[in-house]
């Protein structure tokens, strides 16, 4: 088809990338390593790490894992906030030739145990506050190596000393654990400093990370990332934002979660790629604090999703910030609110640049112009390298201001889903295009709205929840009969989580319920509306038509 719009790109901003110049995630990293070996590469507590500090770092994990025994392309989890220990343990797992697995921090024990199982993952790092979940499940997994880090182990001196004491005195802060084989982050750098990494040749086609999403089965599944796809989605989005080699350093807010993939990418990787400085916020839902560490910094880049957004402008002493060297704000994992985005152009005189994509294509495959002047309410244009498609249920492209499914294809499009091919053949169409289940109208400048989505999948926050899981982990319920799970909207979190269910047992409560899901599921996959129903619409097969349910109009008040 034409790429029509390439007549939307800005001067400058080229058609195609070339990913060939780097062979592996590995090398891009390296070379910054070297470019700017004195630079601050990460801020964390008001500690900060160079460019030569994650160097040397890294290569202590990546030489201590490689001293185990683990073969190229071995799995290792990394179960870590927004903390020092991150991107050294990302860096070293990758040089020393393995695949990286994130895991979220929150997860329950029955999610660790899957995502475990699942990836085969034969070790993980883990903060010591989440490492009673690892205790729970490491027993039922391939995992042989536990690596247990501490929240002060890289602040150095007494300040790390006296973090990690107040953080093991709050209570809950870190929960009592057992796991007798495991070592300290630190005494893994000790170890690892005294051997010596060996260089591991890795290519395009070899396998960097395995970034798992939900599923229509109902179970999470790992889209599998190579370095190749890493690589362009790096440089695709280097040449969309048109950065330069400058001498003044800019500073990234790293308040997402790096183990998501969006924070990953912009944040994480972008920053290193140009000799960033990037700010690591361990707890962003800490709005004061967060608006304390932003003041300390002239922040460049501020990635975030609605909600952050949103929660910022609704706090007094964000308002008072000096917001002169904000250069580029992307909004990303969920739909940007228009009412978010002029309230935010208003205070801090910069936009925010939507952008689209997900786990499968690493993640950015759209974005609007950065040099807009107000919010365009559209995903923008497909970004250098990339094409997208509109695509009826049959597969066949409709033409422009047609209704249908988006479709992408791009070097950043993932290699299929792990040891699931069945589920990868379902995905994509027999040209490569990868099918997203949001349904989306292009117009004729090339610019693409999303109307709808067709999967069933809810989105909380920016992160996926799909409905199979909750629905598979209600039903598990002795009390309960019959479940549905939809999103309906919610002001805070874009989408909420609602149930409907019909009882087994008439006693049986919405808080009873709650506290069930509770035990089983991420915050942000529970339930924040319970219904209970006589009986749900169902097909004439059975099953259950949770679309119907989407169309009710909603009650004015829902049981919370």
């Amino acid at each position: 088809m034409e790429k029509i719009w390439l007549k939307s790109y800005p001067e400058g901003v080229p058609a195609e990338i070339d990913n060939t110049q780097y062979s592996s995630v590995t090398q891009l990293l390296e070379e910054s390593f070297r470019n700017y070996a004195d630079r601050d590469a990460y801020a964390c507590m008001d500690k900060k790490l160079t460019y030569r500090d994650v160097d040397t770092l890294s290569q202590h994990v990546g030489a201590w894992l490689q001293n185990k025994g683990l073969q190229k392309g071995a799995r290792v989890a990394i179960m870590l906030p927004n903390v020092l220990q991150y991107p050294v343990a990302m860096a070293g797992i990758m040089r020393a030739g393995y695949v990286v697995v994130n895991v979220n921090p929150l997860y329950t024990p029955r999610e660790l145990a899957h995502q475990l199982n699942d990836s085969g993952a034969e070790a993980i790092i883990v903060l010591e506050n989440f490492a009673t979940t690892v205790q729970q499940v490491v027993g039922q997994t391939k995992v042989k190596h536990v690596i247990v880090g501490s929240m002060g182990d890289l602040l150095g001196g007494l300040k790390g000393m006296i973090v990690n004491f107040v953080v093991r005195n709050v209570k809950k802060m870190v929960p009592a654990y057992s796991l007798p084989k495991s070592v300290s982050f630190k005494q893994v750098l000790a170890e690892g400093a005294r051997l010596k990494l060996k260089p591991v040749k890795q290519s395009h086609d070899d396998i960097a990370f395995l970034q798992y999403t939900g599923g229509t089965t109902g179970v999470s599944k790992g889209a599998v990332l190579l370095h190749k796809n890493i690589i362009s989605n790096v440089l695709q989005n280097e040449a969309w934002l048109q950065f330069k080699p400058t001498s003044e350093q800019m500073v990234f807010v790293g308040a997402l979660p790096l183990y998501h993939i969006y924070s990953l990418t912009i944040s994480c990787f972008m920053s290193m790629r140009i000799g960033g400085l990037n700010v690591l916020i361990p707890n962003p839902r800490d709005i004061p604090g967060f608006v304390k560490e932003l003041a300390k910094y002239r922040v460049s880049v501020f990635p975030a999703v609605n909600t952050l957004y949103n929660a910022l402008l609704n706090n007094a002493e964000f308002a008072k910030l000096d917001f002169s060297t904000y250069k580029i704000c992307n909004g990303g994992g969920m739909a940007v609110q228009q009412a978010v985005a002029d309230r935010w152009l208003k205070l801090t005189g910069t936009p925010i640049i939507e952008g689209y994509g997900l786990s499968e294509t690493s993640p950015v495959a759209t974005a609007n112009r950065v040099d807009i002047k107000e919010f365009t309410g559209t995903i923008g244009v497909p970004i250098p390298s990339t094409e997208v498609q509109i695509l009826d249920d049959d597969g066949n492209v409709l033409p422009i201001g047609a209704t249908g499914e988006i479709a992408i294809r791009g070097p950043q499009v993932m290699a299929g889903y792990w040891n699931r091919p069945e589920e990868t053949a379902k995905s994509m169409t027999a040209d490569g295009f990868f099918k997203t289940g949001d349904v989306g109208i292009m117009d004729e400048r090339g610019y693409t709205r999303i109307v709808d989505r067709k999967k069933d999948m809810i989105l909380v926050s920016g992160f996926n929840v799909y409905p199979n899981e909750v629905e598979n982990v209600v039903a598990s319920h002795p009390g309960v009969l019959e479940v549905a799970c939809i999103g309906v909207p919610d002001k805070n979190s874009g989408e909420a989580v609602k149930l409907f269910v019909v009882r087994k047992d008439p006693n049986l409560t919405a808080e009873a319920l709650q506290e069930f899901c509770k035990h089983e599921l991420t915050a942000y996959k529970k339930p924040k509306y319970i219904e209970f129903r006589d009986e749900l619409p169902k097909t004439n097969v059975g099953k259950i038509l949770r679309r119907e349910l989407r169309d009710e109009k909603p009650k004015a008040k829902e049981a919370a």
